[in-house]
């Protein structure tokens, strides 16, 4: 049941403009046509009372011996004459307007069938420009209208609409282009100069204070990587995803709980664990690295011996997961700032700092290319609670 009042509301929306053309037509057929019967009944009863209402009549003959004769006496039968034309008249003038009021209505029924294929005809070649619009994505930009026909409005909107896709296709090329580009033009010379570090820390003739200086240049450079690759894949993660498949999330969170070390930072943090297996459709990798930046969050930006729960459940048909972690406090109305790029945590406010702060700007990324959404608050004793929702199938 839930179902159908959703498909007919679905069909209710996108008929919505054909039914108020529609109702627009049959209105104005509706009035026209009760003026038009108006007149006629009008005019129809100032004709029938011209032709059949007779004045009194004068007779001025005389009598042979020359003495005028006497007017006639109004015979009652005159009178019955006059009340019978009047009556036939008035049911004629009745009979008109029930029978007209018939047609009319037979007619707009039929004004109305034809006036919802006419606007169904003039409004299709938008439906082609709506669903090519839904239809194209950056997988499909070189997609077009193409509308033939002659050189009138609609055509000229999906001209337009065909234009702007092509200056929309080329700014996405040159952005692919330079993201391959950036991949390999910046990580190669700071793989060179990492290397030269390394060998200079191996050398045995160094001394103390080249050592120290390498060291310090090695550290500069791990966070100049580490910058340049959150970069790239934040770029990467706000385009489409070039291959979708079926991906269980347990797996995925067990995967990223191997790769953390819980106990090796400076923070040790106990981590609560709430597990059910979810299955939605997506790319392994950024989920895996949605999830591994979630979890990094919750544990750099913690206290000492503090406590992590991670959460992940079945909620309306997709995904919920759940990561809640102590901390400092955090001013609810900063919350929001943690999600723009290059803001992070400083004590108990969002600030900019030295660090990359592109953790949950590339979360937010991902699960908006998942077709998803995230959500954050302050937790009233301290730290954050961050929800993210996935559908089973992304839009």
């Amino acid at each position: 049941m839930t179902s159908r009042l959703e498909g007919a509301r679905l069909w209710w929306s996108s008929r919505r403009l054909r039914l108020r053309l529609t109702l627009l037509y049959g209105g104005l057929f509706f009035v026209a046509g009760s003026i038009l019967l108006w007149l006629t009944y009008l005019i129809t009863a100032r004709a029938m009372n011209q032709q059949f209402t007779a004045g009194p009549v004068k007779i001025t003959s005389k009598l042979p011996g020359g003495a005028p004769q006497p007017p006639p006496q109004v015979f009652q039968g005159d009178m019955v004459f006059r009340a019978e034309v009047q009556y036939r008249a008035d049911s004629v003038l009745s009979e008109m307007v029930r029978s007209s009021m018939l047609v009319m209505i037979l007619v707009g029924i039929i004004a109305l069938l034809l006036g919802y294929v006419v606007a169904d005809q003039a409004l299709r070649p938008l439906d082609r420009v709506t669903e090519t619009a839904q239809r194209l994505s950056e997988s499909t930009m070189h997609e077009r209208i193409g509308l033939r026909g002659p050189p009138d409005e609609v055509r000229r909107l999906a001209d337009t609409f065909d234009a702007m896709l092509d200056r929309l296709n080329r700014v996405f090329d040159a952005q692919r282009r330079f993201i391959a580009n950036a991949s390999h033009e910046l990580r190669t010379p700071l793989a060179v100069n990492r290397t030269v570090l390394e060998v200079s820390l191996e050398e045995p003739a160094a001394s103390e204070d080249l050592k120290a200086l390498a060291r310090a240049l090695l550290g500069t450079n791990a966070r100049y990587e580490r910058l340049i690759e959150g970069l790239l894949l934040l770029a990467q993660s706000e385009q489409e995803l070039a291959a979708r498949k079926t991906v269980d999330l347990e797996q995925v969170v067990r995967t990223v709980l191997e790769q953390t070390d819980l106990r090796s930072r400076r923070r040790p943090v106990t981590l609560h664990q709430d597990l059910r297996s979810v299955l939605v459709e997506g790319d392994p990798l950024f989920l895996e690295r949605c999830l591994f930046n979630l979890l990094e969050n919750a544990i750099k930006y913690n206290v000492r011996d503090g406590e992590v729960w991670l959460t992940l459940r079945r909620e309306h048909g997709g995904a919920s997961i759940v990561v809640e972690n102590t901390g400092p406090l955090v001013p609810p109305y900063e919350v929001e700032d943690l999600f723009v790029p290059f803001s992070r945590m400083q004590g108990d406010r969002v600030r900019s700092s030295k660090g990359a702060g592109l953790g949950l700007s590339i979360v937010r990324a991902i699960v908006a290319a998942h077709g998803g959404r995230v959500t954050a608050s302050a937790r009233p004793e301290g730290g954050l609670r961050v929800e993210v929702r996935l559908p089973r199938t992304p839009p």
